[in-house]
């Protein structure tokens, strides 16, 4: 496992202590603990020890609880909590478990006790009394080396030196550790830099690839906000008054000028869409509605729950603080300032705030023009008579609707033969008309050639295998002035491939800016499998669990062609490659099908 899988999910520095037994690992911990403390870290320890390893002793409750078959023994009191867990396994346990049980928002940085064959960031400790060897020669994660006088260290050492009983000068050390630290930025999708060698392509690296072939659209219109929903803005959204446009009463009340006065003349009432004419004067309040603006002399509303008024005077229950359930003019949008950037999609939210600006007609891109059709002589109409040997064609449908999410026009070229002659008609006049062509079935390994072939009649094509599963061949290219994708047949396959490799294309293309696709973490209800090297996409099901944490688990049966598994999900749960297997309540990543389905 690399340091950045290990490390992905940590929020605060980790550094190892690294050194061979007899060397005083735990020595030199019980001092630089109390001196990190003095200097306000806070500090958490994790230390490998050996697996029958007790933390109570027989005739303790917890002990007696967790041998009579507890699987976990959380025992807490006002000072401290431990968990006992029973997780047999083989070899080591598994630092990237144990790293995530600390509860990171409380510390400031992670001190690693063993694990020295791990990668992750340490501090090597040596002595030379214990004859063992170097381990900076063949680990390059190592930080620096603190060592006894007695040590003789390579010529070539470029390493920072320390002296294993400086700990002054080791503290310093951990503190510039953590300084420099920076999180490690989590890549599920694999990595995305092409320098990087590799067989087949990974996800992140074939969008960078798409993104740097795709340039936004500049013709632009101008519509009514109804009809601008779900489209892109070509232009920022200036404000051209304040929001609120007056300084107004935050909630139903009495309005003041605060001060010591115990009770208050009321000289007037003012509701929304109105005003109090004339200045109010100390020891006098006016009855305020909500949404009403402030009326001259005043700086505070009193809520009406807290006033007894009789007979034309008011007294509150507490003190007043100046300016209390008062808001602003220009709090939430001053005039002038950018409300929405270009770039945006125009959603629920966004047409709310447009008309509350009175910007009734916003400008934005033009939709995105695609051309869609299947190809195979097995494959057809839902509309006709299923002839035998074949499939009803359903790829066709579910890019229908994915495009129809995104604000594309579609351009419906049906099912094309299996011919060249065919396909190279398609594809010309699909090209002239559209700004993406999208084709399914047809580009996998031991496909007819025609359609290849007719590709590179037309256009510049690459063809590529992607290390994901499902939906590893993709085409992508371009035919006249119009990309290309060539989507795999399967009918889940084609849908994961759009999701993640056609959908940030459109999105660009529209003027959409910086977007990225949704990954949020949750928690495995049940193993899962993969194979390392590849990402893995399978259909799950999140929920909020009952405490709170959000939950995930598969529809089942993963195979590419079972189309129903979409209907039942809600995300694609998203193994990465580092990860050959989930245990449940281990963390993954799902990314939600609710902007695209």
């Amino acid at each position: 496992m690399s340091a950045d899988t290990l490390l992905s999910d940590c929020r605060v520095p980790v550094l190892g202590i690294c050194a061979y037994s007899g060397t005083g690992k735990t020595t030199l911990l019980l001092k630089l603990l109390p001196e990190l403390n003095r200097r306000g870290l806070k500090v958490a320890v994790v230390k490998h020890a050996h697996h029958n390893f007790e933390v109570d002793k027989p005739g303790k409750d917890s002990f007696e609880l967790r041998k009579a078959g507890a699987d976990q023994m959380l025992i807490g009191s006002s000072n401290r909590r431990a968990l006992m867990m029973e997780r047999p396994v083989e070899g080591d346990p598994d630092l990237k478990e144990l790293l995530a049980m600390i509860d990171q928002s409380r510390v400031d940085l992670i001190l690693v006790e063993g694990f020295k064959k791990l990668a992750l960031p340490k501090l090597e400790l040596h002595r030379a009394e214990v004859g063992k060897p170097f381990v900076f020669t063949h680990d390059p994660l190592i930080q620096a080396i603190a060592c006894d006088d007695a040590t003789q260290l390579p010529a070539d050492c470029t390493l920072p030196q320390l002296s294993i009983n400086d700990v002054d000068a080791i503290a310093d050390f951990v503190q510039g550790f953590i300084a420099s630290w920076t999180p490690v930025a989590p890549a599920p999708l694999g990595p995305s830099c092409d320098s990087v060698e590799r067989k087949q392509l990974s996800v992140n690296q074939s969008v960078a690839r798409i993104l740097a072939k795709v340039s936004p659209l500049r013709d632009t219109e101008s519509l009514s906000l109804t009809e601008a929903r779900g489209r892109v803005l070509a232009s920022d959204a200036i404000s051209p008054i304040n929001v609120p446009q007056h300084t107004n009463s935050a909630m139903d009340g009495y309005a003041v000028a605060h001060g010591d006065a115990d009770e208050y003349t009321v000289v007037g009432e003012v509701f929304a869409g109105h005003a109090f004419d004339g200045v109010v004067g100390a020891g006098e309040a006016v009855k305020i509605m909500t949404g009403a603006p402030l009326p001259a002399g005043v700086d505070s509303v009193v809520m009406r729950e807290l006033a007894q008024e009789q007979d034309g005077k008011v007294r509150f229950d507490g003190a007043i603080e100046p300016g209390q359930n008062v808001r602003q003019a220009g709090e939430d949008i001053q005039v002038g300032a950018t409300a929405l950037t270009a770039g945006a999609r125009i959603g629920a939210a966004e047409m709310g705030l447009l008309a509350s600006l009175g910007l009734a007609q916003p400008t934005v891109y033009r939709r995105p023009k695609v051309a869609i059709f299947s190809t195979g002589d097995e494959v057809c109409a839902p509309e006709q008579p299923l002839k035998p040997n074949c499939i009803f064609d359903a790829n066709r449908f579910s890019l229908h609707g994915m495009l129809a999410q995104l604000g594309c026009d579609v351009i419906d070229l049906g099912i094309i033969e299996d011919s060249e002659a065919a396909m190279i008609a398609a594809l010309s006049g699909a090209a002239e008309q559209a700004d993406v062509v999208i084709s399914s079935g047809g580009v996998s390994v031991g496909d007819a050639d025609f359609i290849k072939d007719a590709l590179a009649k037309l256009g510049t094509i690459d063809f590529w295998k992607i290390a994901m599963r499902p939906g590893r061949p993709l085409a992508f290219g371009s035919i006249g002035n119009a990309l290309f994708f060539g989507l795999p047949g399967n009918p889940v396959a084609v849908m994961v491939s759009f999701m993640q490799f056609v959908q940030p294309a459109l999105r660009k293309l529209a003027g959409e800016a910086n977007w990225q696709p949704q990954l949020i973490r949750a928690i495995a209800t049940e193993p899962m499998r993969s194979r390392s090297g590849r990402t893995e996409f399978s259909r799950g099901v999140a929920s909020l669990g009952a405490g709170g944490q959000l939950e995930v688990r598969t529809t089942g049966s993963q195979g590419s062609g079972i189309l129903s598994s979409m209907v039942q999900a809600n995300c694609l749960i998203v193994l990465e490659e580092a990860v050959d297997q989930v245990r449940p309540g281990e963390p993954v990543w799902v990314q939600p099908f609710a902007d695209l389905m």
